[in-house]
């Protein structure tokens, strides 16, 4: 409803500008948001008339101001120097408006969204942290989608990335377990704590030696190939993670 409103504002406050100023070619209305609540919810620069209309940006507003009329949803209207018009919504209208639950109709823009937002890393238990981008990303597509917008997705699970690679090198360098050892304890409670606290000890072991880094990048290496144990392994870490 506030986006609507600012589109009602902006469309009216241009066709005010046509009818006195006809046959000028005009910007488009920029709707700012007032530096101070007290000045108002919408802010209306218009600097970018003067040049146009030749004249200040100060009298445009007072023009507006005393020829644009009443507009439903807004209470007040001021100018104010250098040249802004400070705009108040009708607080009341808003709040009856909200409990109809009516939607206004808008023109829903053509063309897809794309939207990529990364997934956490499943390397270990996940807090509220690890979740932010995800959760910020899945809001955007239900907000865009909600707003009658065709929305694709690009989120992946980064299961070959260096954190998976990390808890690999815990479970088969510093623990020593088998792939059949680490089957057993995925299926223990809180396997993702246990992969937390692994996680912690490998950076202090290769802390304790830079030449155990070297570890890292060949993990790496053969995690991307596909067929390889190690590959299998961190597959597994991954999944139970998630």
């Amino acid at each position: 409803m506030y986006r609507y409103l600012e589109h009602r504002l902006a469309q009216r406050v241009l066709e005010c500008l046509e009818k006195r100023y006809p046959g000028v070619s005009l910007p488009p209305v920029v709707i700012e948001q007032p530096p101070k609540v007290e000045l108002g919810d919408f802010a209306i620069p218009l600097f970018p008339f003067a040049k146009p209309l030749r004249s200040a940006p100060l009298k445009i507003a007072e023009a507006i101001r005393s020829e644009i009329g009443t507009i439903e949803g807004i209470a007040d209207m001021q100018v104010a120097p250098p040249g802004y018009l400070n705009v108040k919504i009708d607080r009341a209208w808003m709040a009856a408006a909200l409990t109809k639950d009516e939607e206004p109709s808008a023109a829903v823009p053509s063309g897809k969204i794309l939207v990529e937002h990364s997934s956490i890393n499943p390397n270990k238990a996940a807090h509220i942290g690890h979740l932010r981008n995800a959760i910020l990303g899945d809001t955007f597509v239900r907000l865009l989608r909600y707003a009658g917008r065709e929305v694709d997705i690009q989120n992946y699970i980064d299961n070959t990335g260096v954190q998976v690679a990390d808890v690999v090198v815990g479970f088969t360098h510093i623990e020593k377990k088998s792939r059949a050892e680490i089957e057993a304890l995925v299926r223990q409670p809180r396997f993702d704590y246990y992969c937390w606290d692994l996680y912690a000890r490998v950076s202090q072991w290769y802390e304790a030696d830079k030449q155990n880094q070297q570890i890292r990048l060949q993990t790496l290496h053969a995690i991307e190939d596909a067929t390889s144990e190690i590959a299998a392994i961190a597959d597994l870490i991954s999944t139970a993670v998630l």
